[in-house]
């Protein structure tokens, strides 16, 4: 199967990357999946359309209950950085958020990926053990540092965001 759909027999989820049409659903997903900032529609269109290549929808019976978006770096196509992850309250608890990472980091446009790179706010335990894990999990160096402030960048309207780096050992992305 190709890279663009691959079927996980563990759960019958499926991973694949976004199409245009898949914008209005993860928009309404990421709703859902408190604390995740809701950003616009719109922004998820453009997600799923300019960079479907590195987002990650996962499906259950046709409907979606993962995703990742994501993008390489432009200038440094060794860095992807994550920017949401999503999991719908009907595929918790099977490692779904770990699985569509892994599926990203598999995908030809990640070849060259040995970094990580995502930011967290303090609170946020989930996303923490997630990337936590994800680090464990693959031999990965994890490391953070405040990265947009509550003051200085959100106006005191948001809380600091951590940059969250994980460094890789340079298999991981090969394997694909």
């Amino acid at each position: 199967m190709s890279k663009l759909h691959s079927v996980d027999t563990e759960g019958q989820i499926t991973f694949r990357k976004p199409v245009r049409e898949d914008g209005a659903e993860v928009w309404e997903l990421i709703k859902e999946c408190k604390p995740l900032d809701e950003n616009s529609m719109y922004c998820n269109l453009l997600q799923s359309d300019h960079f479907r290549d590195t987002c990650v929808v996962a499906e259950m019976n046709r409907e979606i209950v993962g995703w990742v978006s994501g993008y390489v770096l432009p200038n440094d196509d060794s860095t992807v950085f994550v920017w949401q992850v999503a999991v719908s309250e009907k595929a918790r608890g099977c490692g779904l958020g770990q699985r569509m990472l892994n599926a990203l980091l598999e995908r030809d446009e990640c070849k060259n990926v040995r970094r990580l790179r995502t930011t967290i706010t303090a609170d946020n335990g989930a996303s923490w053990g997630l990337f936590k894990k994800f680090a464990r999990s693959h031999d990965g160096f994890l490391d953070s540092e405040a990265h947009f402030t509550r003051d200085t960048h959100f106006q005191g309207a948001h809380d600091t965001e951590h940059m969250v780096t994980i460094t890789l050992p340079a298999a991981i992305s090969s394997a694909a």
